[in-house]
């Protein structure tokens, strides 16, 4: 009988690759640090987004928000996972205001995987990011 773990990998090796590919497409001119997210809805479906800068530097877009519009303007409003990659070989952790963004979308148990080139480096929830976040449920 075949084992469910190499269709896991498999997954994970595509979920990655896609990140990758993402930060492969980055425009980072000024930081020279591109920047690549990945993230995966409740049914599966996959939006990636890249860092995106500009020479007036508040008026960039980090890749986990370029990730989330492409998710919202698809119609979902729900993040499963989301992977974030970079150059760094420890992966690189989601700037302050991306960590909320993807708060908003997700809840304190959502993984987040930092990726380098290599792969996975690092599997967080989003709790261990952003510990006793503000979420849109305290709003109601």
């Amino acid at each position: 009988m075949m084992s469910d773990q190499p269709k896991i990998q498999t997954t994970e090796a595509k979920l990655i690759e896609g990140a990758k590919q993402a930060m492969a497409k980055a425009y980072a001119p000024y930081s020279n640090y591109p920047v690549g997210a990945l993230v995966v809805t409740q049914d599966g479906q996959t939006f990636v987004g890249c860092n995106v800068e500009n020479a007036s530097y508040p008026e960039g877009h980090c890749a986990e928000t370029a990730a989330i519009a492409a998710m919202v303007m698809a119609g979902q409003q729900r993040i499963q996972s989301i992977y974030i990659m970079s150059q760094d070989e420890q992966g690189a952790t989601p700037c302050g205001g991306c960590r909320q963004r993807i708060r908003e979308f997700a809840d304190n148990d959502t993984p987040v995987f930092l990726c380098s080139p290599k792969g996975v480096q690092k599997r967080l929830q989003l709790s261990d990011l952003l510990p006793h976040a503000f979420g849109p449920e305290f709003l109601i």
